[in-house]
């Protein structure tokens, strides 16, 4: 085969379907059962709803979900106020998502999972990597049945934890965000509304909150205790923390989904490739939950990797082409990590600079801006939505291939459209098949040979 994804997370289903719709033989193994049962990452920013728009899932995202309420605030039984949970963020025709979505993590990836199947991929599970060796050729994948894989690339998606990475020996740095003990877990709770997400501060910078998970019957409880706590994950435990914190009973919640406990830290990963082996998602970078920053960010990693893989595999790329999967994604994630931690330290407010609408690559090798004085949009950025000759230019960009805005295109399989949005500034540009702008130019000289890099 040519790709083996382990790990069956949004990473790895959104990489098996970005490269399913290119036509390459891969393959999502997961140790577990089955999919991810609990709420983890529930925020969807809004630069992977574009993603999503162009995976054809957008729609069902948002139906599994809805928008995020306002936090109410409580003290000894009473409602203090309320207070808005996110910086607003104006949309425009060029950003026309601004508002993070709230989907349970679990929704999000049977979404993903639906949608992996509908174009032709699969997922295996119980299926637990022990080892692996790669040579020249490919990559040999043991697992704990006793079988083993071949393929020529390998993708590790399997968190933090990841077997893949420890196998091919990669060290991952980081630093504890908060030495207190903190809890998630999804629970059935009555005599709380809906309409909020109710946070009960404690006097000593503990505390919980109740989230009501959108698209869902059930709430996600959030809890921060002191230092030294040991923490109760069974229903009972759980029950009395509710009753501790807040005016509820402990029978008020009545029933127990999932349970995880957590200390918040940060980690990144000495490499992102290896050979033929690759880190992506939470393999590669572990964040705090403050901000919704880590499964987005993971989102994008399969995002740059898929079309990379798909150029080299299918259209005749050389295969220098995936140095760039860590020289572009590596100081993306670290950067991320940062603003996470700011979020979770409360230095850093959510709204503008955690919508991920801002993150492009200017400093890539990849990103050829050929203008002697550009404005608007450069290479290297981010491309905005808008609309040429009544066309929509994100439903131009949805798919695998690339798209040129304002001239002819040179070679076979590159959707034209005549001109940019005024928006964008003068200039002819290329987008990337993950909705970067790659080359910008006066004119088109010198196109022809930026696309021979990707397309044989």
């Amino acid at each position: 085969m040519d790709v083996l994804i382990v790990g069956a997370g949004p990473t790895g289903l959104t990489l098996g379907i970005d490269l399913a719709r290119r036509g390459v033989d891969a393959l999502v193994v997961e140790r577990a059962e089955g999919l991810f049962p609990g709420s983890r990452g529930k925020g969807i920013q809004p630069r992977t709803q574009e993603v999503f728009d162009d995976l054809g899932v957008l729609d069902a995202i948002r139906a599994a979900g809805g928008l995020y309420p306002a936090r109410m605030m409580w003290k000894d039984g009473e409602r203090l106020g309320e207070q808005p949970m996110f910086e607003p963020v104006e949309a425009d025709e060029g950003a026309p998502y601004t508002e993070p979505l709230m989907v349970a993590q679990w929704r999000t990836q049977e979404v993903l999972y639906a949608r992996l199947v509908e174009v032709g991929g699969r997922v295996d599970f119980e299926r637990e990597v022990t080892g692996l060796e790669q040579d020249a050729e490919g990559v040999s994948v043991r697992f704990a049945d006793g079988r083993t894989v071949r393929a020529r690339y390998v993708v590790a998606a399997d968190g933090g934890r990841s077997a893949v990475r420890r196998a091919v020996g990669v060290g991952m740095a980081g630093e504890t965000v908060d030495p207190s003990p903190f809890l998630v877990a999804d629970v059935r709770v009555k005599g709380l509304d809906r309409e909020y997400w109710h946070t009960f501060p404690g006097a000593d910078g503990t505390g919980v909150a109740l989230c009501p998970l959108a698209g869902t019957d059930v709430f996600q409880l959030g809890g921060k205790l002191a230092e030294g706590t040991e923490i109760d994950l069974s229903l009972d435990g759980i029950r009395g923390l509710v009753a501790a914190y807040t005016h509820l009973d402990a029978e008020d919640v009545t029933e127990l989904h999932w349970a995880s406990e957590f200390r918040p830290r940060t980690g990144l990963a000495d490499r992102f490739r290896v050979g033929r082996v690759f880190l992506a998602g939470d393999a590669a970078h572990v964040h705090s939950p403050a901000g919704g920053q880590g499964l987005n960010t993971s989102v994008q990693d399969a995002y740059n990797l898929g079309w990379k893989l798909g150029a080299v595999l299918r259209d005749g790329a050389e295969e220098s082409l995936l140095d760039t999967y860590e020289e572009e994604r590596r100081p993306n994630a670290a950067a991320m990590l940062g603003l996470s931690t700011g979020v979770h330290r409360g230095d850093v407010q959510r709204g503008k600079a955690t919508v991920q609408l801002g993150l492009g690559y200017p400093q890539s090798s990849l990103s050829e801006e050929r203008r002697t004085t550009p404005t608007g949009v450069r290479a290297g950025d981010r491309a905005p939505d808008g609309t040429v000759d009544g066309v929509r230019l994100f439903d131009a960009f949805r798919g695998p291939g690339w798209t040129l805005l304002g001239a002819t295109a040179p070679v076979a399989g590159v959707h034209a459209l005549p001109a940019a949005p005024e928006s964008y500034g003068p200039g002819v540009f290329l987008v990337r098949p993950d909705g970067y702008v790659g080359w910008a130019g006066e004119s088109a000289e010198g196109l022809k040979a930026y696309l021979g890099r990707f397309v044989g």
